[in-house]
């Protein structure tokens, strides 16, 4: 008997150390200082993917990975290294590598996401993605890890790709001295960046003593010329977007013949006067300035002709024969007749 309980002993104190033991190896903690979370892209344009990945630097039995996104700018694409399960504005990754025959511990994942397309995304838009760990275990489940920052954000920009503001100055027909031409200024762009605070100023070269007016209307009371005072407020005027064209009717004044540049700038206000966009007009003042067509009441000129080498050519108008060869007939006549008479004397 003492023999049996000897041995019932011996195994419980077996028992409880190797519980023991386990319950010590599952409860080390450690904190994980490998791991890296990047994104391949920090400016994503519609319909562009954006890629981020976390490497953990070391093999994970498990992990579970939390990434918040802006829904409205982005949309889930795919994930590597787990399940996935999107929740509309979230994305949570889980994996245990022991669940599945045949799968081996993980040192990395990986999720992308897609920009939504042109038509929503109008605009720079800062946006970021919000990544959280959780349930970080070894392979063989004896070390649990965590994480100083219980978040870890990547900030990221979501805009359309800009194009370049041009600026062009519109009129027709000829320039005279001190005889006002309208004219309009035009500054468009088919996705033209933000901007808040803009102004357009201007700048002229012409002829040696004299002047332009360039002049502007912003209602019946205020006129500008805008080569002395620029347009816009003085703070500066909000532009961009799709398909910008901002028009200013305008009327040139002139003040005598010759050849006039004049420059026009939009600049940006929050950036000591940045110059966004320029242009330079040459402008011809007492000349022909337009090129008309025959359409437009011009005709044409003829063009030139090149003698030909053609020795074959036909003419254009035969020669009239008939009337030579009557009169040679007729003077054969008249001196076989006159010869006749002569012999006729002699005999």
């Amino acid at each position: 008997m003492r023999k049996i309980v000897s041995l019932i002993t011996i195994l419980l104190v077996l028992f409880l150390l190797t519980y023991s033991i386990n319950s010590y190896a599952v409860s080390m903690i450690e904190e994980l200082k490998t791991v890296q979370i990047t994104i391949d892209k920090e400016t994503v344009h519609p319909q562009e993917t954006v890629t981020l990945n976390i490497a953990f630097g070391t093999d994970m039995g498990a992990y579970t990975a939390k990434v918040d996104y802006d829904a409205n700018l982005l949309e889930y694409v795919s994930a590597e290294g787990g399940d996935a399960n999107n929740t509309g504005e979230k994305v949570i990754v889980t994996y245990a590598y022991k669940q599945v025959q045949g799968q081996n511990p993980r040192n990395s994942m990986s999720i992308t996401f897609k920009a939504k397309g042109e038509d929503v995304i109008t605009t720079t838009n800062p946006t970021s993605l919000t990544v959280s760990l959780e349930g970080l275990a070894n392979p063989n489940a004896t070390i649990e890890y965590y994480l100083t920052t219980s978040q870890t954000i990547k900030e990221l920009i979501v805009e359309p790709i800009y194009e370049d503001y041009k600026i062009a100055l519109n009129y027709t027909g000829d320039i005279l001295p001190e005889e006002e031409k309208d004219m309009e200024i035009v500054v468009s762009s088919s996705m033209g960046k933000n901007f808040a605070k803009t102004r357009l100023v201007a700048s002229l070269t012409g002829p040696e003593g004299q002047d332009m007016q360039l002049l502007a209307q912003k209602d019946e009371d205020e006129q500008y010329d805008i080569i002395e005072s620029g347009w816009g407020s003085e703070q500066g005027d909000a532009i961009g977007g799709k398909d910008v064209a901002k028009k200013i009717q305008a009327r040139g004044i002139f003040s005598g013949e010759g050849t006039y540049n004049l420059t026009l700038k939009l600049i940006n206000r929050d950036d000591s006067d940045a110059v966004i966009a320029s242009n330079t007009f040459e402008i011809k003042v007492g000349k022909a300035t337009s090129t008309q067509t025959p359409e437009q009441g011009t005709t044409p000129e003829p063009e030139p002709q090149t003698p030909s080498s053609n020795t074959n050519k036909t003419p254009s108008t035969l020669p009239k024969t008939g009337n030579t060869i009557y009169a040679s007939i007729l003077s054969i006549v008249v001196i076989l007749v006159s010869a006749y008479i002569v012999l006729k004397k002699k005999d």
